[in-house]
């Protein structure tokens, strides 16, 4: 069980954001957010978007730095990836930062 983390690379409302994902459940991801001050509105769906600001604070909180293509891996493995289809709002658009 492990919450990853991988680097901040979309930018959006003037800075860049991350995600923070669990390999074991939603419950192991909310309560790890919880405790980091993490407000639930950055939850989308199967991870939560963090700014740069918060990366290394996160690291020292446990969350584990991995790659993007990584952190995608290990959410898909482990069956808590919410598909690309499902991601979408009623608008077409993808939900991001």
């Amino acid at each position: 069980m492990t919450v990853l983390l991988d680097p901040p690379l979309w930018p959006r409302h003037g800075t860049v954001w991350g995600h923070l994902v669990s390999d074991a459940s939603y419950d192991e991801l909310h309560a790890f957010a919880s405790r980091a001050g993490i407000p639930r509105r950055a939850f989308d769906r199967d991870h939560y978007d963090v700014p740069a600001e918060r990366w290394d604070e996160l690291v020292r909180l446990g969350a584990v730095p991995v790659g993007t293509r990584e952190l995608v891996r290990r959410l898909r493995a482990s069956g808590l990836r919410v598909p690309g289809r499902d991601r979408r709002t009623d608008a077409g658009t993808a939900d991001h930062p």
